[in-house]
């Protein structure tokens, strides 16, 4: 009988080891659970045998699910270093990828995406544009960036395109035992009378600020900061509230040194886009870098879906 494996079963293995439940490992593969079930129910009907323990936590594969992951970790690595290989010789790859950054935040992922890629691009100039910029985009179209990470895209932008990345929630941080914590969610009417502490941005690049508090009319008093731990010591401290992604306090929560609320009924969501030149876009490595940042953020961020 033929076999139905294929290369992309192999990287739905790898990607539901990597991600720990079909829910993420659906975002990683851009599927849908259905069409992901689908596919792990095929294999496991036509081999008889379960891959992985369905209730598992963390995630159990089965003997025959092993044996599928050790021949997906050594065809794989190799079928995608051909694959970047070939991409060499027909379109070219050498050249300089120069990266502009709006979010204090954003070195926690950035770094490891980075790092992996240095591996995979050798040949590719790797930089990060010294010191925050306010107008990261306008750096590409003054050729000193190639690549741009923003939280806002402007639709009549011409000469870029735009590259999604990952969602996330923003929660507002607050001294422990802090009164605000008995109410079941934060609106704009609770800022009021309290210091917001910020980066020091623009107002248009504080979502807090841009999307809760202008369209109600609040303007609390306001004091800044350049690092987050210095932030979440003023908050500790009970000199004010914060709002930031909770996958950037995520360790400062776990350890007790502040709280969180939700902000709005539903949360406040963040969005988070690569902008590239339109020369850029078509670069074969481009296309990796912008994957291995979706990739290293949803594995390794709390409370993060891919755009």
């Amino acid at each position: 009988m033929q076999t139905p494996l294929e290369l992309r079963h192999l990287r739905t293995l790898v990607a539901l080891r990597e991600a720990g439940n079909l829910s993420r490992a659906s975002q990683l593969l851009n599927l849908t659970q259905s069409a992901l079930s689908h596919q792990l129910k095929a294999l496991e009907e036509h081999y008889g045998a379960e891959l992985f323990a369905r209730k598992s936590n963390p995630l159990v594969f089965g003997a025959v699910g092993q044996r599928l992951l050790r021949l997906a970790d050594t065809v794989l690595p190799q079928v995608d270093e051909t694959d970047r290989d070939v991409r060499r010789l027909v379109d070219g790859s050498a050249g300089q990828l120069r990266i502009a950054v709006e979010c204090h935040t954003c070195f926690d992922w950035l770094m490891p995406a980075m790092d992996a890629f240095r591996g995979r691009w050798p040949e590719v100039e790797l930089d990060i544009v010294s010191g925050f910029q306010a107008d990261p985009v306008g750096l590409l179209h003054q050729d000193r960036a190639e690549l741009a990470i923003v939280s806002d895209v402007d639709a009549d932008e011409t000469g870029v395109v735009v590259h999604p990345l990952f969602s996330f929630e923003i929660v507002a941080l607050l001294p422990k035992g802090h009164a605000l914590l008995a109410k079941p969610w934060l609106q704009a009417a609770d800022f009021a009378g309290h210091t917001l502490i910020t980066y020091p941005v623009p107002d248009e690049m504080l979502d807090l600020v841009r999307r809760v508090l202008q369209p109600a009319g609040i303007t609390p008093p306001r004091r800044t900061s350049e690092l987050t731990v210095a932030m979440l010591q003023l908050v500790a401290s009970g000199r004010g509230i914060a709002a930031l992604p909770l996958w950037a306090v995520e360790n400062y929560l776990a350890r007790g040194y502040v709280a969180r609320q939700r902000i709005g009924e539903q949360g406040l969501t963040g969005r988070l886009y690569a902008v590239s030149t339109a020369g850029l876009a078509a670069k074969p490595f481009l296309a990796d870098f912008v994957r291995l940042m979706r990739e290293t953020s949803l594995l390794n961020l709390a409370a993060v879906s891919l755009l």
